[in-house]
Order: structure tokens, then C-alpha cells, then sequence
């Protein structure tokens, strides 16, 4: 979905929010996965940044907000989420400093 709009509440390849990205990508692999950032969180256990694999959940602070945002990692230090209005689905680095100092925790359902 890397390239698709941002859409507040979207869930759809029309236009994604970072939980409804979650939310689409899970549903068409199969998995039937709540679409709200907190409840994604809250029905997830945490994994340990050294255990992560393809398909956990990051959950990110931002705008002093607590995990108000998720990704999804796609292993090789890698995640896909959809970040803010004005952008697009991408692929970002958990290397970056901004994510470092932001990520909350890794989850998996």
C-alpha cells in the first residue's frame, strides 16, 4: 500500500490513517483485527525490540500524544505506516532518530 493517501479514519486504498492501514493490511491476511490505534494496542501483547518480526505492531508517541501512532514492521530494521495528512503510505527506517526517540513499544497479536 506504500504510495496510497493519507485520509483521516480511512481503511481503504482510497486513503489510509496509520490504524486503518493496520486494520486493511491484517483483514486481507486473513486476520480479523480491531481499527482503532488504542484497541489495537490494548488487544496485543508486548514483544521486546529484540524479538521483533514481520508483522508487529510499533506504536509511536507523537504530539505528546501516548501510542497515538502505529506501523507495521517489515523486518530489516523497516516498518510501513501512513504518517500525517499532506502524505502518502510509506516505508521508513526505525534507525531514524525521530523514530527512536518516539517509539512506545513493539506489539503482536
Amino acid at each position: 500500500m506504500a504510495g496510497k493517501p493519507y485520509r483521516y479514519g480511512g481503511h481503504t486504498p482510497q486513503g489510509f490513517d496509520c490504524s486503518g492501514l493496520v486494520y486493511y493490511s491484517f483483514r486481507r491476511a486473513g486476520m480479523d483485527v480491531p481499527r482503532s490505534t488504542e484497541t489495537q494496542r490494548n488487544r496485543t501483547r508486548k514483544v521486546p525490540a529484540s524479538r521483533l518480526a514481520r508483522g508487529d505492531l510499533l506504536f509511536f508517541n507523537q504530539e505528546g500524544k501516548h501510542s497515538s501512532h502505529v506501523g507495521i514492521y517489515l523486518g530489516g530494521n523497516r516498518f510501513v505506516h501512513a504518517p500525517s495528512s499532506g502524505k502518502r503510505v510509506r516505508v521508513d527506517s526505525l534507525a531514524d532518530t525521530y523514530w527512536q526517540n518516539h517509539l512506545v513499544d513493539a506489539r503482536r497479536f
